[in-house]
């Protein structure tokens, strides 16, 4: 049996998420762009308690199942990244989002590119419930980052963690897609 190309197929849903992102850039415009990262950090909470909910309780009331909520999570956290990286503020074009998008993602997928190498692909040998959890670490370590004014002391800062979110979704998107 052939071994699964990490690459491929984290491009192929990386491609997923980015259609969604053009998409709902075309249908919202960058309304986004008014929001504080704490509220974006807040809105990838809301998906990944989603999640665990309904992974612990076995019901989901809404059908969406997960893949929504991942791909929700990677798009955030790339929308956390880019307002990082140009503060809140006034709209800015699709042309401009979507750059800004392929530029993030790329930095994200270098990242994931790097510790996949170092780990030994130990994610694939992971539960999707473990992506979950991990993904609720991070947003509370991203609280109380934000919560210190971005500032840290020896730990990594609220984009890096974005970025674990990133690609922790997007694992969980490759298990859910491919499976085992």
């Amino acid at each position: 049996m052939e071994k699964p190309n990490t690459g491929q197929q984290f491009a192929a849903v990386k491609e997923v998420c980015r259609d969604i992102f053009v998409k709902k850039l075309k249908d919202y415009g960058t309304s986004w762009r008014i929001m504080r990262p704490k509220s974006i950090t807040d809105q990838i909470y809301i998906k990944a308690n989603r999640i665990r909910t309904i992974e612990q309780t076995g019901t989901a009331l809404v059908d969406e199942g997960f893949e929504p909520e991942f791909i929700g999570i990677v798009n955030y956290g790339i929308i956390g990244l880019i307002q990082l990286e140009l503060g809140v503020g006034e709209d800015i074009d699709v042309e401009e989002a979507t750059a800004l998008y392929d530029k993030l993602i790329k930095q994200t997928t270098d990242l994931m590119l790097a510790k996949n190498h170092d780990y030994g692909e130990a994610w694939r040998l992971m539960r999707v419930s473990s992506y979950t959890d991990i993904i609720l670490q991070k947003i509370l370590r991203t609280k109380q980052i934000e919560d210190n004014e971005g500032k840290t002391i020896i730990s990594e800062g609220i984009d890096a963690n974005y970025m674990d979110m990133i690609n922790y979704s997007i694992f969980a998107l490759i298990k859910l897609k491919y499976g085992e």
